[in-house]
């Protein structure tokens, strides 16, 4: 049956770690992603988008759910989202068909939840932090997948980031492969469907490129023809402790301690471009999977009634100031890249600055669900219940991002618009080091203002200022510089009136 409501599809493409700098809107003229040209040759381009804060969980909360990673309580990875919070598909108008493939990262992966009438799950090792005994015995959509292609799954005890570091897995037995399987086959069924006269909201949730620095593609480009930046392996000497320590402990030739088999050379600069070269590729992995789920919209019909969003949860250093992983509030792990294709609208580039907070209202707006539909006590939450009206505080989780469809709409602009992104300490694992670990464990707070100037605060380490505009690489930190006295002064008054207006209580030093 096809689809009689007049509310567009939603198909929602989320990666894992990926730069904004890996794809050619963006200024790569190099890297292979044929089909993120296409969608972003149709789409609305944001210049600069953040992440709410650069790491899995808290980033994956605010893309979700709408709210800070502090209001949702969860300050770091592997906290479960609190089973009434409600997402983006207990929002939705109930006309929608609301499924999610992929990596979750926000508690009992494999387990249908949260207003998604479809679960596809993918990471077997998170059954470890299930919420529930029963949940520990069921096993990820994906296990399935790897014994057809004659590979003996993981198992609980080893996360699919270590395990493929030494898996040598072939394109077609990846994590992107069958994500990208399952979602054209999804597309393609859903017309004929019992649901068919739905529309669907889909989110396919890869973890490539995410680490390890390897894959099936890894011959793909030459290491010493792929462009790098003045930041590469440039220590920050003017930045903060924490990204000092870092910057020595990967340049002395250490990755990233989670990644145990994933070993490179890191000893000369050579070896560093091997490794960015090989993730760029998983990139390009990642791209072939979306030229599957539009070949599918094509073959159906459904492309011109369906909006597009690509993201990713925050991106990489790849070597930039001699750093690997995110972590961090340069660029490089806090800016994405962010396409929102709306059928029917001229596509053109979103100068200033957003937030991925804002996606949750942004497609509230464009799916033309009502206000007082998005309330989550008329839907179905977490594990299951129907609240009564008194079970749900409807002010705890009222959304803070900001719509940007009248943004899209011509009727805004974001000249006004500033930008937080936090870091809220106690890492999840070591990162390397004892005097690592320390730092990581003081909290954060960043603004960009629309005049592209960012301000990073943190009570304990050396505090950051720079000017985007003519520094993009961040090399010159200005924050100790007399005559930004004021600037700062500005700055962080509006990160004060951010932090009141979102109850977010972390000290901040005095400027």
């Amino acid at each position: 049956m096809p689809n009689t409501s007049n509310r567009p599809n939603i198909l929602f493409i989320l990666t894992d770690q990926q730069r904004q700098d890996s794809m050619a809107c963006y200024g790569n003229d190099w890297i292979e992603t044929p089909n993120l040209n296409t969608i972003a040759d149709q789409s609305f381009i944001f210049d600069n988008a953040y992440v709410t804060q650069p790491v899995c969980t808290p980033s994956r909360a605010s893309i979700m759910t709408g709210l800070y990673p502090h209001a949702v309580g969860l300050h770091r990875n592997n906290i479960p989202l609190p089973s009434d919070c409600p997402t983006i598909a207990e929002r939705i108008s109930e006309d929608y068909y609301s499924a999610y493939f992929g990596k979750w990262h926000l508690g009992n992966d494999m387990i249908q939840q949260h207003g998604f009438d479809k679960w596809i799950s993918v990471e077997d090792f998170h059954r470890v932090r299930a919420t529930r005994r029963e949940y520990r015995n069921v096993e990820a959509h994906y296990n399935d997948h790897l014994r057809k292609h004659g590979i003996e799954p993981p198992g609980i005890n080893r996360s699919y980031e270590n395990w493929f570091a030494t898996a040598n897995l072939t394109e077609e037995q990846t994590q992107a492969y069958f994500l990208g399987d399952s979602a054209a086959d999804f597309i393609r069924s859903h017309p004929d469907s019992e649901q068919g006269d739905q529309p669907f909201m889909l989110y396919v949730s890869f973890f490539e490129p995410h680490p390890p620095y390897t894959g099936p593609l890894n011959d793909l480009y030459d290491p010493e023809e792929i462009s790098v930046g003045p930041a590469f392996l440039k220590r920050p000497d003017e930045g903060p402790l924490l990204n000092r320590l870092r910057a020595d402990y990967y340049m002395a030739g250490n990755l990233n301690p989670l990644g145990i088999d994933d070993y490179h050379d890191l000893t000369a600069a050579d070896g560093w471009r091997r490794l960015r070269a090989q993730y760029f590729a998983n990139v390009t992995l990642v791209d072939r999977q979306i030229g599957k789920m539009l070949d599918a919209l094509n073959a159906t019909g459904q492309l011109d009634n369906t909006i597009i969003v690509f993201t990713s949860e925050h991106g990489e250093m790849a070597g930039d100031h001699g750093m690997l992983e995110k972590r961090s509030m340069y660029e490089e792990a806090s800016r994405v890249p962010l396409l929102i294709r709306v059928p029917g609208t001229e596509p053109k580039r979103i100068e200033g600055s957003v937030s991925l907070v804002d996606l949750v209202p942004t497609l509230l707006d464009l799916s033309e669900t009502p206000e007082d539909e998005q309330s989550a006590s008329t839907q179905l939450l977490g594990d299951g219940f129907a609240p009564t009206p008194s079970a749900v505080d409807p002010n705890r989780w009222s959304i803070q991002g900001k719509s940007l469809a009248p943004v899209l709409n011509g009727d805004a602009d974001l000249s006004n618009n500033d930008v937080f992104v936090q870091w809220n300490g106690m890492g999840d694992r070591n990162l390397g080091t004892p005097e690592i670990n320390r730092m990581a464990s003081m909290h954060w707070r960043t603004v960009i203002t629309p005049d592209r100037w960012k301000l990073n605060l943190c009570p304990a380490d050396q505090c950051e200022l720079y000017d985007l505009n003519n520094d993009p690489h961040e090399l010159n930190n200005l924050y100790d510089d007399p005559q930004q006295r004021d600037r700062i002064r500005d700055m962080a008054a509006r990160i004060r009136i951010w932090q009141s207006a979102t109850n977010d209580e972390v000290d901040l030093p005095r400027v």
